[in-house]
């Protein structure tokens, strides 16, 4: 059964016509043409599909489209400031967290999704003092990025890159 539901994706609300099977991944790739999204396992366990939905990361591979109506979806291409990188995006070229690149926008997506919790004070697993700030250090990097896959390695550089930017 088909319908038709309306996404703002990367600030631009847009229209189209989706089966109700459709995952929110699918719709994006697929019917809107907006491929900073990857596939990469279809099963949710790279982190390659993150994008921010309504600010939150999501892994778009495991959501259905028509669930989302209405929703505000960014992608990596979005975050950018104008001509401009988003920060995150910006450490992660200054601190070479990347190499061949497939995993790098829902790497960024995810980062900036993780530093939003940080400052709403979500404690993660590692976290020591639930009572306190979170402080972020490379424990809480890789805890809160471990749904992210790099089949390169680039994590060193990764982490790096969120460091930086968390300053």
């Amino acid at each position: 059964m088909d319908t038709t539901i309306t996404l703002t994706v990367d600030g631009e609300r847009r229209e189209l016509t989706v089966d109700t099977r459709t995952t929110l991944l699918d719709a994006l790739r697929d019917g809107l043409g907006v491929y900073s999204p990857k596939k990469g396992c279809d099963h949710g366990q790279c982190g390659a599909c993150t994008v921010l939905l309504r600010g939150r990361r999501v892994l778009s591979c495991l959501a259905l489209a028509v669930a989302h109506d209405g929703a505000e979806v960014t992608t990596a291409a979005g975050l950018g400031q104008g001509d401009g990188l988003h920060p995150v995006a910006r450490a992660f070229l200054d601190h070479d967290g990347f190499q061949c690149g497939y995993c790098t926008p829902g790497q960024i997506c995810s980062a900036v999704g993780m530093l939003a919790e940080v400052e709403q004070e979500w404690p993660s697993h590692v976290t020591e003092d639930l009572d306190a700030p979170v402080e972020i250090d490379d424990a809480e990097i890789r805890e809160r990025m471990s749904g992210n896959i790099c089949r390169c390695g680039a994590y060193p550089g990764i982490v790096g890159a969120i460091r930086e930017a968390s300053r």
